[in-house]
């Protein structure tokens, strides 16, 4: 688990979010890629299992979850997919806007799936990960200042009506969160 981090780790900071499932079978993407110019400024690794990972109908299994923050307000839900074939394979649910009903649940709507593996296109030696137009949301029990994250409950439909659905539960490790850069918080909160 700790040798998965630091490589999960790069690929958040290199901006390579997310992979696909079935390495032998890719998913067609029909949306154009939107340019990444955002940096991340906060990644929080969680320990834990996938009770449930699901990609356009297919069932995986994971190696670890974790959120990453853009300084422009983008979050990323990344599973690392375990597939012995493909040490690239992430998929990420994205959106922007996130909310805190209270100090220990956040919900994220979703607006795109990030599918990233090692037959992707690649930007200084890293996959790029293809962006699917999405609706959805994802929602977290427990908060990264407490370095405690109960659950990561996701569910989106993409653009093609392809389904993608996300059930991870902590081992109860504290979180791992690293604040790589200062940037503006992006979340509403209603008790600040």
């Amino acid at each position: 688990m700790r040798l998965c981090r630091p490589a999960l780790a790069a690929a958040f900071v290199a901006l390579a979010s997310p992979c696909f499932a079935d390495s032998s079978r890719p998913i067609p993407v029909n949306n154009p890629p939107l340019q990444q110019s955002a940096f991340i400024d906060l990644l929080a690794l969680m320990s834990g299992h996938c009770k449930t990972l699901k990609v356009a109908g297919r069932t995986l299994a994971c190696k670890t979850v974790a959120y990453a923050h853009g300084d422009t307000g983008r979050v990323n839900f990344a599973v690392a997919v375990d597939d012995p074939t493909d040490a690239n394979h992430v998929v990420s649910f994205s959106g922007e806007n996130g909310k805190r009903a209270d100090d220990n649940s956040y919900e994220l709507p979703i607006d795109r799936m990030l599918l990233n593996s090692k037959d992707r296109p690649k930007v200084d030696g890293l996959p790029v990960p293809a962006e699917q137009t999405s609706t959805g949301i994802c929602r977290q029990t427990g908060n990264f200042a407490a370095r405690k994250v109960t659950d990561v409950t996701c569910s989106a439909t993409d653009s093609e009506g392809r389904k993608y659905e996300l059930l991870f539960v902590s081992d109860g490790t504290p979180v791992s969160v690293r604040r790589i850069r200062q940037s503006a918080p992006s979340i509403q909160d209603p008790f600040k």
